[in-house]
């Protein structure tokens, strides 16, 4: 368990470095850096939330809930 969630930080950590210099590429003002790093995860906490709880309220004829 300790090695999936160490090379889960460890992939974050190498997406977090390469972002940052592709966003000063892309012309975005340094001061923006923070917001534009925490859209992602942000958006994912709140798709995640929203998906779990739709997949929660599947049904199927064959085999019941989820």
């Amino acid at each position: 368990m300790n090695v999936g969630f160490f090379g889960i930080q460890y992939s974050f950590g190498l997406q977090q470095s390469a972002v940052n210099p592709l966003y000063t590429f892309l012309k975005a003002n340094p001061e923006d850096l923070p917001l534009l790093n925490l859209v992602g995860p942000m958006t994912g906490l709140l798709i995640q939330t929203i998906i779990g709880a739709l997949s929660d309220k599947t049904w199927h004829a064959r085999s019941g809930r989820r």
